[in-house]
């Protein structure tokens, strides 16, 4: 999606790295970055942002199951968060801020995981189909109609840590879920899957350095915003 079809309806950045990596302080302030601007914002989070999704991602962090179940129901949640609240948010001209979105997938379940990645990019395609869903509100017309277009954020801030740090921020903070409960030679098979992402999508994708001090990470956010013209 283009700047100018940002302008029309709506920025939608989405916050990617392990947990530890400091997302949840930075989406706090670059929300109220926006609102200074008068910019209405919408915060959300995968997998999760709608009720059928919280209860999705409940089973997705505690219970087990075998790798492609995990896929279809982390897409299947995907799916109505797209059209119950990112669409309609970006129709309003909203700022959508995201904690995590597809890239994740491909970070957790294809790098981390070991699944297959051509699978993950079908049900991406799929799943992802604009189909009308960023029309314009009174006609519902695609924002190009002749093309096919997939939802995807116009800016991805991968936030880069070492997993031996995370390990560490985490360390006694809350009971680990069954993704924060791996071993570390997982969450470095995630970091290679979301550099490789970012390989592949250069355009949007910007690597942030988490384990600097938390001002000049903040610092790094917001002249990216600026970069772009989104924020003064």
């Amino acid at each position: 999606m283009s700047n100018m079809h940002a302008t029309m309806h709506g920025l939608f950045i989405s916050f990617e790295g392990i947990d530890g990596a400091g997302k949840s302080t930075h989406i706090a302030a670059l929300a109220e970055a926006f609102r200074a601007q008068g910019r209405a914002v919408t915060l959300s989070r995968e997998p999760g942002g709608t009720p059928l999704a919280e209860k999705l991602r409940a089973l997705f962090l505690n219970d087990a199951m075998d790798p492609l179940t995990e896929a279809l129901l982390i897409f299947a949640a995907r799916r109505d968060h797209l059209v119950s609240v990112i669409a309609p948010a970006l129709r309003r001209g909203d700022v959508v801020l995201c904690d995590r979105f597809t890239d994740a997938t491909f970070a957790y379940q294809g790098a981390g995981r070991g699944f297959d990645m051509k699978l993950l990019a079908t049900l991406e395609q799929w799943v992802q189909a604009d189909e009308g869903l960023l029309g314009d509100p009174a006609g519902n017309q695609p924002m190009k109609p002749e093309v096919e277009t997939v939802i995807e954020p116009h800016l991805t801030l991968w936030f880069d840590l070492p997993a031996e740090e995370a390990a560490l921020r985490l360390a006694g903070a809350r009971v680990p879920d069954r993704f924060e409960a791996q071993p570390v030679e997982f969450f470095r098979r995630v970091a290679q899957g979301y550099a490789d992402r970012q390989r592949g999508h250069p355009e949007r994708f910007a690597r942030i350095d988490a384990s600097q001090p938390r001002d000049a990470v903040w610092q790094a956010v917001r002249q990216l915003c600026v970069a772009k013209g989104w924020l003064a």
